[in-house]
C-alpha cells in the first residue's frame, strides 16, 4: 500500500527575500532551502517548526502570476497556522507587525483569528478546540 501526502504548496509574493523576511524572520519559520535557479529564479521552501506542509516561495514571473499575489484563493483565506496557545503566538505576532482583520474569536473548532501577510495572503491562526 502506498502512502501519499502534501508535502508543499507554492505561494507566489512579489520578492524572494520580502517573503524570507516576513515568513523567517517575522512569523518565525525555517528556511528549508534557497537555491538559485539561473535567471533570477530561485527555489525557496520555509516550514515551520511545528511540521506540515512547507511552502514553496515563487517570485511572480508575469502579469497573471503578478495579479494572483495576495488573491492566490479569490479572497477567502488560504492557508491556516495551527497552534497549541494561540495566546502566546498572537501576542508574539502583534508585537512583531503582523496584521490581524479581526480580534480572536471562539468558534465550536477552536480559537482563530485572520491575518494577513504583507503581500495580501489571509491566513488563520487557529488553536483547534480541546476534544
Amino acid at each position: 500500500m502506498t502512502t501519499e501526502t502534501i508535502a508543499m504548496t507554492t505561494l507566489v509574493v512579489p520578492d524572494y527575500d520580502a517573503a524570507i523576511a516576513f515568513y523567517v524572520g517575522t512569523l518565525g519559520f525555517t528556511l528549508v532551502e534557497d537555491t538559485e535557479m539561473g535567471g533570477g529564479k530561485r527555489w525557496v521552501v520555509v516550514e515551520h517548526s511545528g511540521g506540515g506542509a512547507r511552502l514553496l516561495i515563487a517570485k511572480a514571473a508575469n502579469d497573471a502570476q503578478r495579479a494572483a499575489i495576495g488573491n492566490q484563493a479569490g479572497g477567502r483565506v488560504a492557508f491556516f497556522l495551527q497552534t497549541d496557545s494561540f495566546t502566546d503566538c498572537h501576542n508574539r505576532f502583534t508585537a512583531a507587525g503582523v496584521t490581524f482583520h479581526e480580534e480572536p474569536r471562539h468558534e465550536p473548532y477552536g480559537t482563530v483569528a485572520v491575518f494577513s501577510d504583507p503581500f495580501g495572503n489571509r491566513w488563520d491562526l487557529i488553536e483547534p478546540k480541546a476534544n
